[in-house]
């Protein structure tokens, strides 16, 4: 039988104690109403001690959301708890969180008080708060270093005293998986009444193990995950909901759960989160990452174009996506190409394929990332092509704000190579006019233009040139990520056409 994983959301408590993650009241409440569509058990609406704004935050969720429980965190103080109960008390499932730290390091130099007093004001407070509501939540701050037949004895004292959820930390991350899993083994194997309770667990990131940890005390006995969106939180975040979730969803082989979470909201989740936030997630994010489901390198594209279960382990749709993405870039193979080609009408001989790949991999080489309208100009291109009569070798330019601008053009034409050097009006011109002595013929420029046709830096540029002989206009095109060189190239392009139609008229 599988058991059910409780999700604990804190994206609005501890996720919003990340810097540059604050949010106001109507965001708190729009993410809130998002976790809830979500499916998430508990959210921890936040701190309501901490603020007035957060208080109000805290009021107006609880008055709002129908299925979710609205948690409130309090210090092991009366003062806390009586202000959490205030703002939860008109939500219709509330909880009051309360924690105090109980390892040797933090009561000593945080808390100045000893383990005896520190048993006694988590039995009062948790006794306290029971006299507002019946759910109650305790956390052993800091219990993955505390001693834990002290932790057994707190957990144990505090059920007695009307604790229905333990939460057994990892504050600052310093956990590992098998240590953990022995960890949550000993209490639950040691505390009186565990049985009667749910065990919770909250990791931090601070080695890059909350989700891991969080996935071993399940194993364990666990059956509720503290977590936030997007993994966000103090210092370097906590485990992520997304990725605990997705694990259990992914591998039901192996840990025999489930959740209450309908995953295909993950990914609308985690972008109204970093709409609100400004802070975007990492491109190689587990789950909800920009490449998480995108393929470049040749042999994946090939294997999920033939089986989608080459690649990968989860569908995209399953946690929200449409489709997968497949990046055309330089570790991009023939077969993904091929595919794009088609899909979007192309039909093309072989040989103007074989032409257009090699473009497609040289101008992938100089580019980050090539875009559809770089392979729309590509084929576009090829699917023209000419005999070229003539052939750019090479080309220098030299030019400057006070000197005249010079050119240096070398073409080929069968097996002869020719060089010439001219003048101009700045760097096009003077590449024009070198490639007129070459080229022997009377031209008049009648139009030139330059347009970038795909976005970022390294754009590709492409250049229209229209030229005049005999009373007929010849067009051409180049595109390249060196304007000058596009440029050259169109200029090419449009004497080329020339001469083909001169060859075919004698």
């Amino acid at each position: 039988m599988k058991n059910h994983i409780k999700i604990f959301d804190t994206t609005l408590r501890d996720g919003e104690q990340s810097p540059g993650c604050s949010m106001n009241t109507k965001e708190k409440l729009e993410l809130a109403k998002q976790l809830e569509k979500l499916g998430v058990d508990v959210i921890e609406a936040g701190f309501p001690a901490a603020s007035n704004g957060d208080f109000e935050a805290v009021k107006l969720i609880a008055n709002t959301l129908n299925t979710s429980t609205v948690a409130g965190l309090s210090r092991a103080l009366k003062s806390d708890i009586d202000r959490t109960w205030e703002a939860i008390k008109d939500a219709k499932k509330p909880r009051i969180h309360t924690f105090i730290a109980t390892s040797d390091l933090h009561m000593e130099y945080k808390l100045k008080k000893s383990k005896e007093e520190v048993l006694k004001i988590a039995v009062d407070m948790v006794s306290h708060a029971k006299n507002y509501c019946e759910d109650i939540e305790f956390s052993a701050e800091d219990a993955s270093r505390s001693d834990w037949d002290f932790l057994c004895q707190v957990f144990e004292s505090v059920i007695k005293a009307g604790a229905t959820v333990l939460n057994i930390p990892d504050t600052v991350g310093y956990t590992v998986p098998s240590e953990y899993y022995d960890l949550i083994s000993y209490v639950k194997n040691n505390v009186k009444g565990i049985e009667n309770v749910d065990i919770s667990v909250h990791c931090h990131n601070d080695l890059g193990m909350g989700t891991a940890n969080s996935l071993s005390a399940i194993k364990a006995g666990a059956n509720q995950i503290e977590c936030t969106i997007n993994g966000i939180g103090e210092r370097a975040g906590n485990t992520a909901l997304e990725e605990v979730v997705m694990a259990i969803n992914t591998r039901k082989d192996f840990f025999n759960n489930y959740t209450n979470v309908n995953s295909t909201y993950l990914t609308a989740t985690s972008k109204l989160l970093t709409s609100i936030t400004g802070i975007h997630v990492q491109p190689n994010k587990a789950i909800v990452g920009e490449n998480a489901f995108s393929h470049e390198a040749g042999i994946h594209q090939h294997g999920v174009l033939n089986n989608k279960e080459t690649y990968e382990i989860m569908t995209p749709e399953s946690v929200g996506l449409n489709k997968n993405k497949m990046v055309l870039g330089k570790h991009s193979g023939r077969h993904i190409f091929e595919d794009y080609l088609i899909k979007s009408g192309y039909s093309l001989s072989k040989n103007e394929l074989n032409a257009a790949f090699v473009k497609f991999k040289d101008l992938a080489d100089k580019k980050k990332k090539v875009y559809a309208r770089d392979i729309d100009a590509i084929v576009r291109e090829e699917s023209i092509k000419i005999i070229d009569t003539f052939y750019l070798e090479d080309f220098s330019i030299s030019t400057g704000k006070t000197s005249t601008s010079s050119a240096i053009i070398t073409l080929k034409r069968g097996d002869d190579v020719v060089k010439e050097v001219a003048m101009g009006d700045g760097p096009i011109d003077a590449a024009y006019n070198a490639i007129l002595k070459i080229v022997n013929l009377k031209l008049n420029l009648e139009d030139y233009t330059i347009n970038s046709i795909t976005e970022g830096r390294d754009a590709q540029g492409e250049a229209v040139v229209k030229l005049k002989h005999n009373e007929k206009i010849y067009t051409g095109r180049a595109i390249n990520t060196d304007i000058i060189a596009s440029s050259i190239e169109a200029y090419l392009n449009s004497i080329n056409k020339i001469y083909n139609d001169i060859e075919n008229l004698q």
